[in-house]
């Protein structure tokens, strides 16, 4: 797993604390009018800076939670009469660390600017560990789930898809969708079959016809990615070169691999899902006394750590703060009107031009996206 940016680390964290403050609050653990414990206090416990407490607090005040008393301290409110009218949304994604912090990020502006009140988790990937959250989030009453579903697990994915449009509440998904058209759960996603094919085109333009596609699995996304390589592939009357490694399996070893597989199919270009992929064929190349984008042009594909590389990838960049802030305006919308249409929404991504492709570019990378 690629390690997280500092900015999203410290966005994780003050939205973990601010849940865990919001659910002591709502469960009675901190009742009416205690004190909560200072922000230094919570800094420690944390292991956070007090600047991140302090805006974890901000959100409670804004959501009149908590009151703040001049040298006295923070202090759950007395009586917050509004409650009722407030929903609760329930929101479980894979994991913190990342891809879903811009995600979360996205949920959280539509929070801010409409006062619901929000809980978090996280399945790590594991679907009995999701089914049980998802009971959980209904034992607590919420009106609605944000829910990026485990599709690999003990139950089918349609059949799990199946369930969850069956629960009594709405529920939206993010990042994922079925793909049987008698499917009607509404999502929001990233239109990746579009990410890869726009791709594929913008190093067709730079002259390269034959393109490869490496990829790690397993992955939600892989399938999407490959539909959308070979289809632009096939519209260049070129023949799709593949490359695909287990997540745990990729290191130096595997991307040498994956580079002579290029490189014996004549391969001048390649598109890599994901960024650390993408990374390790750039350290490859150097190895076999090759360049990038000289002797074999990429562009990755997520756009997390694509900047980081000592040659900066180029990089498919799915809109994913857009997909969460989407996402929790049409759960609000189906609230408020329980009969409307289903919603099925995607999402083109951008190309974030660097390095590693070869375009002439400015001082600052470009970023082209449709939505």
């Amino acid at each position: 797993m690629d390690a997280p940016s500092a900015s999203e680390v410290r966005e994780l964290k003050f939205q973990r604390i601010a849940g865990w403050l919001r659910r002591d609050i709502d469960d009675g653990t901190r009742p009416p009018g205690s004190r909560l414990p200072t922000e230094q206090e919570l800094a420690r416990i944390w292991a956070v800076s007090v600047s991140t407490v302090r805006r974890a607090v901000d959100d409670l005040v804004a959501d009149g939670l908590v009151v703040r008393r001049q040298g006295a301290g923070t202090f759950v409110r007395a009586s917050r009469p509004d409650d009722a009218k407030r929903s609760l949304i329930g929101v479980i994604v894979p994991h913190g660390s990342f891809y879903y912090p811009q995600v979360l990020r996205g949920v959280e502006e539509v929070r801010a600017a409409t006062g619901v009140r929000v809980q978090f988790a996280t399945s790590d990937y594991q679907q009995p560990v999701e089914a049980r959250l998802v009971q959980e989030m209904l034992d607590a009453e919420v009106d609605g789930l944000l829910l990026v579903p485990t599709l690999s697990g003990p139950e089918s994915a349609e059949d799990y898809l199946h369930r969850l449009g069956g629960l009594p509440v709405p529920v939206v998904l993010m990042e994922r969708r079925g793909r049987s058209l008698d499917d009607r759960t509404e999502y929001v996603c990233s239109h990746h079959e579009a990410g890869a094919y726009d791709a594929v085109r913008h190093l067709a333009a730079l002259g390269h016809r034959a393109i490869g596609l490496a990829l790690r699995s397993p992955s939600p996304t892989a399938d999407p990615v490959t539909v959308g390589y070979r289809q632009a592939v096939a519209e260049l009357g070129g023949e799709p070169v593949e490359f695909q490694a287990a997540l745990n399996e990729w290191g130096p070893a595997t991307a040498d691999r994956c580079l002579s597989r290029l490189r014996e199919a004549g391969c001048t270009a390649a598109l890599c899902f994901g960024d650390r992929q993408a990374a390790l064929l750039v350290s490859a190349t150097r190895r076999a006394g090759l360049t990038v984008p000289g002797d074999l042009a990429l562009v990755a594909y997520d756009d997390e750590i694509a900047d980081l590389p000592d040659v900066p990838l180029t990089a498919v960049a799915p809109p994913k703060r857009l997909v969460g802030r989407t996402a929790a305006e049409l759960l609000l919308s189906r609230l408020k009107d329980p009969g409307r249409a289903p919603h099925q929404v995607l999402v083109r991504p951008g190309i974030t031009v660097r390095d590693s492709c070869g375009a002439k570019q400015p001082r600052e990378s470009r970023t082209y996206a449709e939505v």
